[in-house]
């Protein structure tokens, strides 16, 4: 395994101890945080430390519900002799695209899944510089490697890196909740939907994952 790879796997990232801080601003400053917090008190942003996984994850996730991912998620990784929450590149790259086809993946999402794969198991991406770097440099980053949008890099951000203010506007899970929760279910545009969240600031990634809750009680994660 390469350097970056094997150092994706020693990284431990806490779990978000800003969230109890969090959630008495939201609910101080936003009459829908108000409700929905105690509603979903059961849980909160937890990284699985590895970011290979978080970002496949993110990956396999892309457009499609969350229970549909997690159904996905599962049929892929029982292909490999890998955990759920910590698998290889090197495994990914042993498979087949038909193998991983089978699983419920898109042509293009095996591509991309292959390509990020390879991009770990070469070195190409600074995985231990990642936590001392400002949310947008990352982004920058990650947006460099085939199949990998701001959307996913914005889930990166979240589920891995645990950044506390991230407003991920291109997800359609957030511009629908924010649509029933803010709007009546009228349709949302996409400043309406930044006016809301910039509200939510400096928290947005907390209230984004109240919003996801808010449509699906199973939580998000990657």
């Amino acid at each position: 395994m390469a350097d970056a790879a094997r150092v994706a796997s020693e990284i431990v990232v806490p779990t978000a101890d800003f969230w109890d801080d969090a959630c008495r601003h939201l609910s101080r400053r936003d009459r829908v945080m108000k409700k929905l917090i105690p509603r979903f008190a059961d849980g909160r942003l937890e990284s699985r430390g590895d970011a290979f996984t978080t970002l496949a994850r993110a990956i396999v996730g892309h457009q499609i519900s969350t229970r549909a991912a997690q159904a996905i998620w599962d049929r892929f990784v029982a292909l490999t002799t890998n955990s759920s929450t910590c698998l290889k590149p090197a495994s990914v790259l042993g498979l087949e695209a038909a193998q991983i086809r089978a699983a419920g993946l898109s042509a293009r999402k095996v591509e991309y899944l292959c390509d990020l794969a390879q991009h770990f198991e070469s070195g190409r991406v600074h995985v231990a510089e990642w936590q001392r770097m400002d949310d947008e440099a990352i982004i920058e980053e990650l947006v460099a490697i085939r199949g990998i949008g701001r959307w996913t890099a914005e889930m990166f951000l979240i589920f891995h890196l645990l950044r506390p203010n991230v407003l991920p506007l291109d997800d359609v899970g957030l511009i629908k909740g924010i649509s029933v929760n803010y709007f009546s279910g009228e349709p949302v545009s996409r400043a309406e939907a930044r006016e809301v969240g910039d509200a939510w600031a400096p928290y947005r990634s907390v209230a984004t994952w109240y919003i996801w809750r808010s449509l699906d009680p199973l939580p998000v994660s990657y």
